[in-house]
This record gives structure tokens, sequence and C-alpha cells, in this order.
């Protein structure tokens, strides 16, 4: 196994133990997060740490997975074609954090480091890194657009001034729900097959990543997860869930390459919230909140220079 693979894998259990422990003080009640050791029979495994029916979380997963196998599915190497038949180990830390409040967004980070090893001698591994974080609010805030894009922007600054505009507009264009033409949120964040400047220089930027994702978060968090609401922001909430679970199931590489690579199911649909609903040809009324999300917060911008 690669150095590489091991220095991975140690900063992910680390990462995943303090952001679950960051959560459980944002968390209003005292609910805390379960931790579900599991083993994959194909090889490998992980650790799921879920909470569920917290005052400000209703449901929150930050899964750390490392699973191998002797041939890449088809979703990991649709832009490596080369690679198809090779062994593969992946690892990474995927969160998903659906908040009670309407006026807390969702939002979801991933960061994560595949290894191909060679298969023969002359061969040599190939590797990536991959990941990012994007934000699904139900009530816009310029401000916290504002806050989130620039903490996306300070996260990649150190690794080059190219990769923000490059990763937002890949993010911009990743999340969105062709089946619905509108994009899944206020985006931040989305890149795969990285591998510049060497491991040390990708590894630092996933380490960056997640840890500007924690913060940036947390933030909006203690910001807004005392503002009142109604049912009404909680009918509108459970609405727009319905739109994070068909881009979770219908379009996302993630979910895809969990269940083709016969991952562990609980764990990969973690990310689905705990209610939600489906209305027919709903339209928001007009000059409304929820109006002004469609027209205004689902329009992709230029967040960090405004």
């Amino acid at each position: 196994m690669p150095d590489s693979l091991e220095k991975a894998k140690k900063y992910l259990l680390d990462y995943q133990s303090r952001l679950c422990a960051k959560l459980e003080e944002l968390e209003k009640s005292e609910t805390s997060f379960i931790l579900d050791k599991w083993n994959r029979e194909e090889g490998g495994g992980g650790i799921s740490a879920v909470l569920e029916g917290g005052d400000t979380f209703e449901k929150a997963g930050v899964n750390f997975s490392h699973v191998m196998g002797d041939k890449l599915p088809p979703s990991a190497t649709a832009s490596r074609p080369q690679l198809a038949g090779r062994p593969f180990h992946a690892t990474g830390v995927s969160i998903v954090i659906h908040p009670r409040n309407p006026y807390v967004p969702t939002s979801h980070a991933n960061v994560r480091f595949f290894v191909a090893p060679a298969r023969e001698e002359g061969e040599g591994d190939i590797w990536w890194v991959g990941g990012g974080f994007d934000l699904t609010p139900y009530y816009g805030f310029t401000e916290d657009c504002i806050a989130w894009h620039k903490h996306a922007r300070d996260a990649c600054s150190p690794f080059g001034e190219h990769l923000y505009p490059k990763f937002k507009a890949w993010c911009d264009e990743y999340f969105f729900l062709k089946h619905r033409n509108e994009p899944r949120g206020i985006g931040g964040l989305f890149f795969d097959d990285f591998d510049e400047g060497g491991f040390d220089n990708a590894f630092g930027l996933i380490q960056s990543v997640a840890e500007h994702f924690k913060e940036a978060y947390a933030g909006i968090v203690e910001q807004r997860s005392s503002t009142p609401y109604s049912e009404r922001e909680r009918k509108f909430q459970l609405y727009r869930r319905g739109r994070y679970v068909e881009f979770n199931l219908v379009w996302d590489r993630g979910t895809h390459f969990g269940l083709q690579s016969n991952g562990r199911t609980e764990s990969i649909l973690m990310s689905l919230p705990p209610v939600v609903e489906w209305r027919y040809d709903y339209q928001p009324e007009a000059g409304s909140p929820e109006a002004e999300l469609y027209e205004t917060f689902l329009k992709p911008q230029d967040w960090a220079d405004k």
C-alpha cells in the first residue's frame, strides 16, 4: 500500500472526528453522533457517523471510507478510460448536513483520494484527488453567499490563483439538475482527477478544502440557526429538499460509484434528508422570499467579488 494512502487515511479519520465534534458543539440538543463501523466483502470498509433528530441538525452524516477492488467501476473511469480494469483503492470523507431550521442551508462536502496501483512491472501507480463543497439554501442571504465563496477562494489560493475560478465553474456545472433546468444551490467548489504539483501539493489542497468547509459552514449555522420560522418556511424547505434527493439519485457520480462498487447502501444513501415533500407544479408567489431564491440566488454569480 503506498505511503500516500496511509497519510491520506490518517488525516481523513482525524478530520472526521474533529468535524463531528464541531457539529455536536453547534447542536442545541443533547443529540450526538452514532458511529457505525462496517466492512465491505470485496475489501475495505469505513465508519459512518450519523446524527439524527437534533434541534439544530435534523440529519447530519460524516462518513469515512476506504474501499478497494480488482476493477475500477465505470463511474471512476469515465474521464480516464485507460484505467478500465485496473485495481483501485479509494478513501475519503463525505459529508451531508440537513438542518432543521429552513433559514440554515443544507450543505455537502467531500474530499477523496484514489490510487490505481500498477498491474505489471514498468507501470507506475496512478493517483488523483478530488472533492469540494457546496451550499443549498432555502432562503438566500447575500452576506452568506459572499462569505461562503470567499472561503472557497481562500481554500484554493495557496495552490494557484487559477483554481478557484476553474473549480467554481465546475461546481456550477456539476450541481445542476438537467431535468429541472436549475442549479441545486449557490455552488462552491468541485474538482476531480487533480494531481498538479505532486502528492504533497494535491493532498494539501484537499486538506485546505476540508478545513475551510468546516469554518465556513459553522459560521452560517451560528448566524442562522436561531432565526424564527413558521410552517410556511418549513413546507418550502421540505419541497426544496426534493431537488436534493433528485440530484443525488439521478446525477451524482459519488452515489453511482458507491452503488457500482457494491458499497454499503446505508452509508451511500445517508445523504438523503429524513423528511421531504413533492408538490405538483408548485410555483412560488410572485415577490415572495421563495420566488427570490429562484430569481436571485439560484443563478450562478461571482459571489466572492461582491
